[in-house]
């Protein structure tokens, strides 16, 4: 995957005094160890880079672009952390915060492209920005560029930057809007496996995702006779490795730890998820990332598209009455659109739903004024349940 840094601008590259060195032109060949070496002010990272055992990997043939803190920066940690890093039962720790440290690939200062992060080789992103004449890696500063070596590139920094140190749950529960789906995980014995190495990708529904979906629901969820189900049902938030937001975007699904894919839809108004809205991203953890939704998405097992199809129209309704009678109508006909656009997009779904989901389509963007729009979009949503409903009902389902 080709990484790219954010523009640093011509201010910034001024601002910028390339390292001091003349080690840089008489050893062009070095690697960017032994240029780091020479230089003279990289002392600790190398000792850390030994103590990690990761030398011979940046001795490699890469190319890799390093952010290096200098002896200042790592002399400006508190007392006795250098020490302890660099203890052999604090290992795992040291190569997670060093490999924040490199990204992938050769990036010097021509090559720079506007961007707001980077993934490292620890597999979480940096935080990348121009702050007036200064380029910050999350909060460090660069204040050297373009030093040279055979197998890639550094950048000087003034802070060492660390990366999460937390697991997705230590993550979720530090944000305080999950606490029903960690009760939920905790209540399906899934606590562990999302604590562990993974990396893991998990679509998270905020406690208010919870509270919309019918009474008594969650509470039936949590009830030990239902523990499949609610294994299902959370398996079908995780999906296995790390997918950042800009790799989302480009999927049309997504294989779930529950053994189904989700569909995933981007338009003007943002990524949804079967519907559901994603409106968060990119929240970093030690064992993966976590995107954010506004609504619980239900497995299809068991499921024909024509019963997902209907229980799609029901949800989207359910979460459309209450913003409507709150005076947004608005945020109705959006949310009742995207249903329709989904159900659209299912293959087994019988033509009179269609028909009646594309002519409420068509009135609801002929039409001026959110009320109208919305009710358009109701009566098409109800009449598409309907359509749907009528050989349910003669199955007795």
């Amino acid at each position: 995957m080709t990484h790219r840094l954010l523009t640093l601008g011509c201010a910034a590259l001024s601002a910028f005094v390339l390292l001091a060195n003349p080690a840089n032109a008489q050893h062009k060949s070095a690697d960017i160890v032994d240029t780091a070496v020479a230089a003279g002010s990289f002392n600790t990272l190398a000792a850390a880079l030994t103590a990690a055992d990761l030398i011979d990997a940046l001795k490699g043939d890469g190319p890799f672009t390093v952010f290096a803190p200098t002896d200042e920066a790592f002399a400006a940690l508190p007392a006795g952390t250098v020490e302890s890093l660099l203890k052999p039962e604090n290992k795992d720790q040291l190569i997670a915060i060093l490999t924040y440290h490199v990204v992938p690939g050769k990036v010097t200062s021509k090559k720079v492209v506007k961007l707001s992060n980077a993934e490292t080789l620890n597999g979480q992103r940096v935080d990348i920005a121009v702050k007036g004449d200064k380029v910050m890696i999350d909060k460090a500063t660069v204040t050297a560029v373009d030093v040279a070596a055979s197998n890639g590139v550094i950048h000087v920094i003034d802070q060492v930057i660390l990366p999460s140190s937390d697991t997705i749950p230590a993550v979720a529960k530090a944000a305080g809007s999950f606490n029903t789906l960690l009760a939920a995980v905790k209540a399906a014995g899934l606590a562990d496996v999302l604590s562990g190495e993974g990396p893991f990708t998990v679509l998270a529904p905020t406690d208010e995702a919870f509270a919309a979906l019918p009474d008594g629901t969650v509470e039936d969820l949590l009830k030990p006779e239902n523990l499949s189900t609610l294994q299902e049902i959370l398996k079908y938030h995780v999906i296995s490795g790390r997918v950042f937001s800009d790799a989302v975007v480009e999927l049309s699904s997504a294989t779930t730890l529950a053994g189904e894919d989700i569909k995933i839809a981007t338009s003007k108004k943002g990524v949804q998820i079967n519907g559901a809205n994603v409106v968060a991203t990119d929240i970093d953890a030690s064992n993966g990332v976590i995107h954010v939704i506004d609504a619980v998405l239900l497995p299809p097992k068991g499921m024909s598209q024509a019963e997902q199809a209907r229980e799609l129209i029901r949800m989207a309704i359910n979460r459309g009455v209450p913003l409507y009678n709150h005076g947004q109508a608005s945020a109705t006909s959006a949310i009742y659109e995207v249903a329709a656009m989904a159900v659209l997009a299912m293959d087994e779904v019988p033509a009179d739903a269609q028909i009646a989901l594309r002519d409420g389509l068509r009135e609801m963007r002929a039409t001026h004024g959110s009320d109208r729009q919305a009710w358009a979009m109701r009566y098409a949503l109800d009449d598409a349940y309907n359509t749907l409903s009528a050989p349910m009902a003669a199955a007795g389902r």
